[in-house]
């Protein structure tokens, strides 16, 4: 069982180049692109802002326990919970004043997503709570978890998420691909989502 779930995440790792992409983000100056615009930011988080022609705007700073970033000409930030695009008219809004034309485009990319945090349980070898400082899918955070038992259902692992005051839930259903003849058809319908910070994955 440890031999196919290893090799079934080395598979789905080469199917999915914007995780293997998004791995990287734990290196010195590294960026994370494409789908991770919708990812929002949270506190730990590591932050580029880069203000266009502006070298002295350019930095990077980290989002403080808190919450908030502190830029200058502009003051504190709220940037928990916000996209990197809300973060961006935040700042050009803030340095409105100092310009008395348009504003220079500012950019905000996520070089480091140290905040994000999510919790495995129920059949898995090691259940907890996993800070892995880069982006996930859940076939990798039950990997971190040590994998699935044998007792484990694996066409209905749920992703729980809070959406403000609500909770989402999806549904995968990883069980086809641990059988032989397992193709992209499988991978799809698996549902295999990339996890949020807070999200909770039960394995039941």
């Amino acid at each position: 069982m440890a031999r196919i779930w290893i090799i079934v995440t080395l598979f789905l790792a080469g199917l999915f180049p914007s995780q293997a992409m998004a791995q990287t983000a734990s290196a010195p100056g590294a960026r994370v692109a494409g789908p991770a615009a919708d990812y929002r930011i949270n506190a730990g988080d590591q932050l580029e802002i880069y203000v266009w022609g502006e070298e002295r705007l350019q930095r990077e700073v980290k989002v403080l326990p808190d919450g908030t970033i502190a830029f200058p000409l502009v003051g504190q930030i709220r940037a928990q919970g916000a996209l990197p695009s809300e973060i961006e008219a935040r700042i050009s809004n803030g340095l409105k004043a100092q310009y008395r034309g348009e504003v220079p485009q500012v950019t905000v990319s996520v070089a480091a997503p140290s905040g994000m945090q999510f919790s495995v349980m129920g059949r898995v070898k090691s259940p907890g709570t996993f800070t892995p400082g880069r982006y996930v899918n859940v076939l990798e955070a039950l990997s971190m978890a040590g994998g699935p038992n044998e007792f484990a259902n694996l066409d209905n692992v749920l992703i729980i998420r809070k959406v403000g005051d609500q909770l989402d839930t999806f549904r995968v259903r990883i069980a086809p691909l641990f059988k032989s003849g397992a193709d992209n058809s499988d991978v799809l319908r698996a549902n295999i989502q990339r996890l949020q910070s807070g999200d909770t994955v039960i394995v039941p």
